[in-house]
């Protein structure tokens, strides 16, 4: 199975973060399979969260391959959400106004899949430049009129665009963050390409929605981090940015957009953040530890629920084909024996087993 064991902290480099949660080997999520394929092996990794008690960081502790991960079989296209559509269009629009974009700016987006954000600076004449490893997102985008490089953004690939002049005034870096295995690589990437008077706009699940909600499916191997205020405000100030402000977003179960810059001025917004996460105790290991316990609960209930239903000779449909679906349905032992089939808006999707 392809699948490398993390001994250091992804972040500070502390030896030996702290396993808090283990969710035993999984499936990869979104490895959606053809009726062909169905006799193929199954590559499955450990699926275990670790907290670094040096910088707060929670964090898998095995990494796949990204290329594994996304590559031209990714189903995933932004495109199909009207909500993250709207939620987008809202965000670039307020960017464009506060930050005064015009026909002589750049827009520079890391993992802008069909280019569902971009597109808002396109139709208001913006220069934007995405950038994606998997190839069926790149297209989609470069056929709505969002250039875009088919590729993985590291810091070699922002220093190219730095030499070659594509600076940035505004880099977006929304559901990445978590996805990357080099992450002081990643952030000092962006620090390359942004201008000094730039500002990078980032969202990113927030690990106290995650645990407040016992939302232990949106652990899987693409996110390889879960992010805390704590945890950013130790990673970025490494590479010359800093979180000047922060929003919190219902998007994706709880998320924080953050706000960097080069210059080191934050708001309320930050300090209230941090405040609050060490009244919840969310840099100690107790916090997770409460979490795994309330999971197990979740796991038993819902295996009970759908055991009971099958055996009363119910059908039962899954909603939704999501990568959350993967870790659901494996650690809680959910197949074919108790769901009937699924369903999804996607067509990338459809005729699909997982």
């Amino acid at each position: 199975m392809p699948g490398k064991a993390e001994t250091v902290c992804r972040s500070c480099g502390r030896p030996d973060p702290v396993v808090v949660l283990s969710l035993g080997t999984t499936p990869l999520a979104d490895r959606l399979l053809t009726g062909a394929q169905l006799d193929e092996p199954e590559p499955t990794a450990p699926l275990d969260l670790a907290l670094c008690p040096e910088c707060s960081l929670v964090q898998l502790t095995t990494t796949v391959p990204p290329e594994c991960l996304f590559n031209e079989a990714y189903p995933y296209y932004s495109s199909v959400s009207e909500t993250l559509l709207r939620h987008s269009e809202t965000n670039a629009e307020a960017l464009i106004r506060s930050r005064g974009l015009n026909e002589k700016s750049l827009v520079l987006e890391p993992a802008g899949n069909d280019g569902y954000m971009l597109r808002n600076f396109v139709r208001r004449g913006i220069p934007v430049l995405g950038i994606d490893p998997s190839e069926g997102p790149a297209s989609a985008a470069r056929a709505a009129g969002v250039p875009t490089l088919t590729a993985f953004f590291t810091r070699e690939l922002a220093g190219r665009l730095r030499d070659e002049g594509r600076m940035a005034d505004v880099v977006i870096a929304n559901n990445v963050l978590a996805h990357v295995p080099d992450l002081n690589g990643f952030v000092q990437g962006i620090r390359t390409v942004l201008k000094k008077s730039g500002i990078a706009v980032m969202e990113v699940p927030y690990v106290t929605d995650l645990v407040e909600k016992c939302a232990f499916d949106t652990i899987y191997h693409q996110h390889l981090c879960y992010f805390s205020v704590a945890a950013l405000a130790r990673l970025f100030p490494r590479h010359g940015l800093f979180i000047n402000r922060i929003e919190r977003l219902d998007i994706h179960g709880g998320s924080l957009r953050l706000f960097m810059e080069t210059v080191e001025a934050p708001d309320s917004t930050v300090d209230n953040l941090l405040k609050r996460e060490k009244e919840l105790g969310v840099p100690e290991t107790a916090y997770y530890l409460d979490f795994a316990r309330r999971v197990g609960n979740v796991q038993e209930a819902l295996t009970h629920l759908l055991t009971e239903l099958k055996g009363q000779g119910k059908r039962i449909a899954a909603y939704g084909a999501a990568a959350k679906a993967t870790t659901l349905m494996s650690c809680c032992g959910i197949d074919g024996t108790l769901i009937d089939y699924v369903v999804d808006l996607n067509p990338a999707k459809h005729g699909k087993y997982m």
